[in-house]
């Protein structure tokens, strides 16, 4: 028996939450490490690539709420990485 698309989306949405929650076990991984609260930078990649695999989701479910509140996500997480990677060029310089 093959999978529905219904069966594959279903899947590709599952992908995204597991991503985007893992990001959360990132953070907390890092922190108790430095023993002291810290923001790697792989909980950003975590952040954009569930956020784009849910927003993709939410798009072929057609469901507006869940679209804006996942595509407004992307934003704030490439700025973030903006924002990292140029602080990183200039400690280089």
């Amino acid at each position: 028996m093959h999978p529905s698309a219904w069966d594959i989306w279903l899947a590709v949405g599952f992908l995204g939450q597991f991503l985007f929650a893992a990001r959360f076990i990132v953070q907390w991984v890092a922190s108790e490490r430095r023993k002291e609260s810290h923001v790697p930078v792989q909980f950003w990649y975590f952040s954009l690539i569930g956020g784009a695999i849910t927003t993709a989701y939410a798009i072929h479910r057609r469901d507006p709420v869940f679209i804006v509140g996942q595509a407004s996500g992307l934003v704030v997480y490439v700025r973030n990485l903006m924002l990292i990677y140029r602080q990183r060029i200039h400690a280089e310089s």
